[in-house]
């Protein structure tokens, strides 16, 4: 048997494979302990096993041998870069290893030159982690091990569906009351003690009427506020104008609920605010993250055992893969790419002149709208995503790629973005090699080879580094040779993991970053004694809310909501292809309030065309009155939702606003 992790969520749950691919859950990980999985970890080892998998190199749809697929790409992007420039060559990101996200960023920076990465992890975490940097000088998605959850009396979850999106979480929530955040009652609010129901694009006015009534019913920790904090009086300041009735009127939740809430949360001995997507991805996801941190500060929760605020990152390895340069602006160990002092550490770990190195570049969407236009990249090199499903405004998207020069697509099967490539690179997946992931809590984990991968297929570290020797460039392609790199890379960084082995994680169970030294114990709880600013204080930070980009009008009358179901995984090119969760959620649909499908003429299982500004798209319907009367909700695992979806970005993270549009349904005739 081998010791491992699931392919997907940021939970990392730990499992082992056997020699006939039988998978059975670790009992010594805390995050899924006691041996806990969802439906697709237990069918994770089809992945490996599936039909639709890549195993040879294709030029323009035709098979090649690797030297000639190598040669072709190092050729042109050689030939892109002397006509253009080197920020002409794009490379993108996605949910990878720590290692490969390492090697990846420094691929972009040293090989090509270019200023011009970033990843899909900025969909995903980008708005919790400006908020965070704000607030307490670090972003650690969860700044305690999540097993902390078992003994806390209340736990608030803000956009957060845990019970679909990582099922085994639940289990340490199974004591506290929890006070759920969510336009639609999910399965997540169906556990709640309180639902607390707003319209979409409303959850920061939300936290800023709870708050508001925290300092209107003597609640704040005035002694934790005066001690562990400032900036509290400009807060209290700033909320005068969002009394509860006038917040009432513009989210739909009662007063009375929220006082509910907010009296449960400061009379709890152990108390949690927890922030997921819902609150997250939007065109102000930073601030609305912001209030939620407000709100914990004033309760007195962030870095007190037993208590604090924390961020629940969705994609796998979201949190290592934001810390170690696969981001626009950053350089390994979460250091600023604009930071002299970060970029000559990093420059002599990597042998080249600090002053060679590119600066910050086009966010995640800037970078996609820029691609194939006269002052954007020419050629794109794509690591483990899918942006023509996930990206917001996707035919847009769509149209840029078709644009571009050259494509190069790096993946397991033939997606629908690799399905547009002019070169495609069959590469390995999880069990087929080794490296680390770091999970939701900042825990650094460690998957192991169970089965040589397929006749015919290379690891993304062979990829960039047979690209990079074509380009003059010596790299490493062994994973614990280039993670042996990135702990020095990372040492005193913000990150850092010098003190972090191989050995150790498993010796472990797993190693919390910050870990500084060989004989550090790690860093599960980083906040105890101090936040991470320099005067070792937590800011408030005051925010205003304002409307959504984009409201409902004549032409448009409903809010579309879009989200992930227990069944499938991100943009779905794993998981619509294991035949058993394609028989559990075999297509994408329409979620519609009974009273808005009498409205418009629809009954279950009718097909629905769904229009926005962007673009249309046809799903069959589901009627439920789980949802609000207002709002219709897709899911995003397929080709469609996201051609409906608003770019709009957050002005501080990049974030798209993926969680509210407006959108005209109608029957399909």
């Amino acid at each position: 048997m081998t010791r491992t992790h699931c392919p997907y969520c940021a939970l990392q749950c730990g499992m082992e494979i056997g020699p006939g691919l039988e998978i059975s859950p670790r009992t010594d990980i805390p995050a899924n302990a006691p041996g806990a999985l969802c439906q697709k970890g237990w069918t994770a080892a089809e992945l490996l096993t599936n039909g639709e998998r890549l195993t040879t190199p294709l030029l323009h749809g035709e098979p090649v041998e690797w030297e000639a697929a190598l040669d072709h790409v190092a050729d042109r992007l050689a030939g892109i870069r002397a006509e253009h420039g080197p920020d002409a060559v794009a490379v993108f990101g996605g949910g990878l290893t720590n290692e490969k996200a390492y090697q990846l960023g420094k691929f972009a920076r040293v090989a090509l030159g270019t200023s011009q990465i970033d990843y899909n992890g900025r969909f995903c975490m980008s708005s919790a982690a400006a908020a965070s940097i704000r607030a307490f000088g670090l972003d650690r998605g969860l700044p305690f091990p999540v097993t902390d959850l078992d003994d806390a009396d209340v736990v608030l979850l803000a956009g957060a569906n845990v019970a679909e999106t990582m099922p085994p979480l639940v289990r340490h929530l199974s004591g506290p009351r929890l006070i759920v955040v969510d336009p639609r009652r999910t399965p997540t609010a169906g556990l709640a003690w309180l639902h607390l129901q707003p319209a979409p694009g409303t959850d920061l006015a939300l936290a800023l009427g709870l708050l508001h009534l925290a300092i209107a019913d003597d609640l704040v920790d005035a002694d934790y506020v005066a001690a562990r904090t400032t900036g509290f009086d400009d807060v209290r300041t700033s909320l005068a104008s969002w009394w509860p009735e006038r917040v009432e009127r513009v989210t739909g939740v009662p007063v009375h609920r929220m006082r509910q809430a907010v009296r449960a949360l400061a009379a709890a001995r152990n108390a949690y605010v927890l922030t997921g997507r819902g609150a997250e991805q939007h065109a102000k996801g930073t601030d609305t993250v912001t209030a939620y941190v407000n709100l914990a500060l004033a309760l007195g929760l962030p870095g007190r055992y037993g208590s604090g605020f924390g961020c629940l990152t969705g994609q796998g390895n979201g949190q290592g893969g934001r810390e170690h340069g696969q981001k626009a602006d950053q350089l390994p160990g979460y250091r600023r790419i604009d930071d002299p002092a970060a970029r000559a550490h990093v420059a002599e770990v990597w042998g080249v002149r600090a002053e060679d190195l590119p600066g910050p570049g086009r966010s995640a969407y800037e970078l996609l709208d820029a691609l194939g236009t006269p002052r954007g990249p020419r050629a794109l090199l794509l690591f483990g995503s899918n942006p023509v499903v996930s990206a917001p405004g996707s035919a847009r998207v769509g149209g840029r790629i078709a644009g571009l020069d050259l494509l190069v697509v790096a993946d397991v099967v033939l997606s629908e973005t690799a399905a547009r490539a002019d070169v495609v690179l069959p590469v390995t997946q999880w069990a087929e090699e080794d490296g680390t992931m770091t999970n939701l809590e900042g825990r650094v984990l460690l998957r192991r080879r169970a089965v040589a991968p397929p006749e015919g297929v290379r690891s993304d570290l062979d990829v960039v580094a047979g690209l990079a020797a074509r380009l003059g460039h010596r790299f490493d392609a062994e994973p614990a040779a280039v993670f042996d790199e990135l702990r020095r890379a990372t040492a005193g960084g913000v990150a850092d993991y010098s003190g972090i082995t191989y050995e150790r994680i498993a010796a472990e169970t797993g190693v919390f970053w910050p870990c500084p030294s060989a004989g550090h114990p790690g860093t599960p709880r980083p906040f105890l004694d101090r936040f991470a600013h320099p005067d070792g204080r937590a800011r408030f930070v005051p925010v205003e809310h304002r409307p959504a980009a984009e409201e409902p009008d004549q032409d448009y009358p409903v809010y579309l909501s879009t989200g992930r179901i227990l069944s499938h995984y991100q943009s779905g090119a794993q998981t619509r292809r294991i035949a058993s969760l394609v028989r559990a959620a075999p297509e994408p649909f329409v979620e519609l309030h009974p009273d808005l499908a009498e409205q418009l003429g629809v009954a279950a299982g009718d097909l629905v065309r769904v229009s926005s500004r962007r673009g249309h798209t046809r799903a069959v319907a589901r009627i439920s009155d789980a949802i609000r009367r207002d709002t219709v909700f897709m899911p995003f695992h397929w080709e469609g939702a996201n051609r409906l979806t608003n770019p709009a970005l957050d002005p501080v993270s990049g974030m798209p606003e993926f969680k509210v549009c407006a959108v005209r349904v109608e029957r399909d005739s």
